[in-house]
């Protein structure tokens, strides 16, 4: 209904910050846009009902949260508007499936919105996300370094505080949760300061150099040189030397036979610039 009205209608983002609320008539001009027929927005939009998710079909909340990405690209960012509220409620759906779908396309998504809709839309939804189930964190662990690098680097530097929260997981069996882990930490390295590498990167490193599971430590090993690299180059170089002497100590010295092997492995990855240093 009043189908080609409501296509001219201009959303106004500096009239809506200034209501804290809106009546029925606002809430609905709010999602209107003049992209696709505002017919086929307002169906899918009520797709995302939880209580039609139920009646209807269940798994038609997760459906959605897997077309939201294309959806809102098509929008484009000036209609993020339309599916915010959308997103915000699949993104807190009793299902986890639904969560673990957002999960997987939420560094997808930044691209489209851009560094600030995504500082103040999408950040706190990937907070969220963080402290979810493995299955739902896996999802932003495999698209880490994707997602962070978007980050203004103050924002960015705040999650070094949680990167050894991805050791913890549901089971403790999960060594690919590890093991992405590990593959993302090497990305991360540009990210990232000497200062901050070492400070919060290394102790990570070297505790998945002692990984129960080969496949991890042999992750780490290239992760570990790869640091010697990243540090070699810094303007700081005592960072490099103590990092050395730190493997050596542990690793080269150690009295179990294993230790050992695995200095001789991270020495294999880059044997010319772990010796540089050491």
């Amino acid at each position: 209904q009043n189908m080609d009205s409501t296509l001219h209608y201009i959303h106004n983002d500096s009239d809506l910050s200034t209501n804290s609320s809106f009546s029925p008539e606002e809430e609905r001009k709010s999602k209107v846009q003049d992209v696709v027929p505002q017919a086929l927005l307002d169906q899918y939009l009520s797709m995302t009902d939880p209580s039609r998710a139920q009646t209807v079909d269940t798994e038609i909340a997760k459906h959605c949260a897997y077309s939201l990405p294309g959806v809102a690209l098509t929008l484009g960012r000036q209609n993020w508007h339309c599916l915010k509220d959308t997103y915000e409620t699949l993104a807190s759906d009793m299902q986890w499936k639904v969560r673990r779908t957002l999960a997987f396309s939420i560094h997808e998504l930044a691209v489209i919105l851009g560094d600030q809709l995504t500082a103040v839309d999408l950040v706190p939804v990937f907070n969220g996300f963080l402290k979810d189930l493995d299955e739902v964190r896996i999802g932003v662990l495999k698209h880490l370094h994707d997602f962070l690098k978007l980050l203004h680097p103050d924002k960015r530097r705040e999650y070094l505080y949680q990167l050894q929260e991805f050791l913890v997981t549901d089971n403790s069996r999960n060594w690919r949760f590890r093991a992405e882990l590990a593959e993302q930490l090497i990305l991360l390295l540009d990210l990232y300061s000497a200062r901050d590498i070492y400070d919060y990167l290394r102790p990570i490193a070297f505790s998945l150099c002692a990984d129960k599971v080969s496949s991890v430590r042999c992750i780490s090993y290239k992760l570990v040189s790869e640091m010697v690299k990243k540090l070699s180059v810094s303007s700081t170089s005592a960072f490099v030397v103590d990092l050395t002497s730190e493997l050596a100590e542990k690793f080269c010295r150690c009295p179990k036979w294993s230790g050992r092997q695995t200095f001789i492995f991270i020495c294999q990855v880059k044997c010319l610039l772990l010796f540089l240093f050491w």
